[in-house]
């Protein structure tokens, strides 16, 4: 995605960028600050105060991360993305990365009828669901928006590079991971708090008991989002995820009509 410049952009850069300052001591700080801008303008004893380790304190005081945020800045307007999709109605939609033939069909058929109906599909862009339902959306001159757990200037999974760039021309590519960096196992659940909050809902098309779908499905239902959940045949380990959310009170869907 292409940042332009807003005042607030540098803060938000700052913060993105600052060792140490991982997303929930962000949100802390940001829930007794405020804004980016009040975090990094506060004075050190304040700081200090929140119980911030010395080095992290001093860092944010002296904005030590800035230089870097405006070279992150500088590189990002490289890359090119429809900035207006980010504040659009939107739809995600996440699952296993080895669907079932049924599944497969869904998230494609979801894919198309969501975008279709002018929602914006987010998916994170793995293999399997998230990729096959913007597939779909693509399909239908929709439009969508790739939640990285790399840096944005990472294509992962490289076999996903046409649709990358797809996703480009028609959203937007975004990551709270700087640039140049490369998966981790431990990026991919972090990226998930973004894909279950930034849309209107998450519907969730398979999933194993243990799967990512699950916890983005949680964290959606603590963001006050929409659940929604395709059913799926109870012999398919993969129909574990969805078939349990309908019974917690997910809204049963089976095409795009929400």
């Amino acid at each position: 995605m292409r940042c332009d410049g807003a005042g607030r952009i540098p803060f938000l850069a700052g913060a993105g960028v600052t060792p140490g300052l991982a997303s929930r001591l962000s949100a802390r700080l940001l829930k007794e600050f405020g804004s980016p801008e009040e975090v990094f303008r506060a004075a050190l004893p304040h700081l200090e105060r929140y119980k911030l380790p010395a080095m992290l304190a001093q860092a944010v005081y002296k904005k030590q991360s800035f230089k870097r945020a405006e070279k992150e800045l500088a590189s990002t307007q490289r890359i090119d993305g429809n900035v207006e999709v980010l504040v659009q109605p939107s739809i995600g939609v996440v699952g296993t990365r080895r669907p079932t033939l049924y599944g497969t069909q869904m998230a494609e058929r979801l894919g198309r009828e969501i975008a279709a109906r002018g929602l914006v599909v987010v998916s994170g862009m793995a293999r399997g669901v998230d990729a096959i339902s913007h597939q779909g959306a693509m399909a239908v001159n929709g439009r969508a928006i790739g939640v990285l757990g790399t840096g944005v200037d990472v294509c992962y999974p490289k076999e996903n590079r046409k649709l990358y760039e797809k996703v480009l021309e028609r959203g937007a590519i975004i990551s709270e991971f700087p640039l140049g960096t490369h998966p981790a196992p431990e990026n991919f659940p972090i990226r998930n708090r973004i894909v279950a909050g930034m849309p209107l809902g998450v519907v969730v098309v398979e999933g194993a008991q243990y799967s990512g779908s699950l916890i983005t499905a949680r964290l959606a239902m603590e963001f006050g989002r929409e659940v929604f959940a395709v059913p799926g045949n109870e012999t398919q380990p993969v129909s574990f995820a969805p078939n349990l959310l309908i019974k917690q009170g997910a809204k049963l869907v089976t095409n795009g009509e929400m």
